[in-house]
């Protein structure tokens, strides 16, 4: 039994620069700052961690409620902003998951992602994929994406009734933060140099493989199973 946990943005789709929009759309409406997240890197982060970073750099007290604030703006404009020509979703994504679908051959998908819970089943919603993704971790569950990988866990072992070790856990992702969140638990990690990470990025962070997309589905199921 295998637990195969995916990241969203750059991995799965391309939102169209959907949530930057929305963040700084959010800072506009609150706080009349325009281009709020301008120069801040957001790739691999949690929208926590994003959100509490944009705060500080424009000197706003995350105090009062601030936080949940910001995330209830953003959500609202999220649901807006992804109604774009420009999002897609990536080459080869759902001929994978559909290979790997419930629980087919011992393998079982989650998510784990930076995204708060709603903002990434918004995200997957015009692709249909939620269906695919019964459970997963989020950024609205811990802003160190580091500690999001028990938390999956424990989501799915009470959703299966089952037990599963770490080193049976997989990590699809993009970014080397994908990487190096499966480092501390000796998870493998599965890098697509799909987002805006070259390879050498990804295997310099430590990847357990990478590849440049998920095109070819027998090439990333044959890395699969070998892990």
């Amino acid at each position: 039994m295998k637990l195969i946990l995916f990241d969203i943005d750059g991995t799965l789709i391309d939102s169209g620069e959907a949530g930057s929009r929305s963040l700084n759309l959010a800072f506009r409406e609150l706080f009349s700052i325009d281009n709020a997240f301008k120069g801040i890197s957001m790739a691999g982060k949690t929208d926590t961690q994003i959100m509490k970073e944009g705060l500080s750099v424009h000197n706003i007290p995350d105090t009062n409620g601030m936080l949940p604030r910001v995330v209830n703006t953003y959500l609202k404009n999220l649901m807006v902003e992804i109604n774009n020509d420009r999002k897609h979703i990536k080459t080869g994504v759902t001929d994978i998951l559909d290979a790997l679908s419930r629980g087919k051959n011992g393998y079982y998908l989650g998510l784990l992602t930076g995204n708060i819970e709603k903002g990434a089943r918004i995200k997957l919603d015009p692709f249909a994929l939620n269906s695919y993704f019964p459970f997963g971790a989020f950024g609205s569950d811990d802003e160190d994406r580091n500690k999001l990988l028990p938390v999956a866990v424990k989501r799915f072992e009470a959703l299966y009734r089952g037990r599963i070790d770490y080193n049976n856990c997989i990590i699809v992702g993009d970014t080397p933060r994908d990487v190096y969140c499966s480092k501390p638990y000796g998870a493998a990690c599965i890098a697509v140099a799909t987002g805006p990470y070259p390879r050498e990025s990804l295997l310099n962070a430590k990847a357990d493989a990478v590849l440049d997309d998920m095109s070819d589905t027998d090439a990333f199921l044959n890395i699969l199973y070998g892990l």
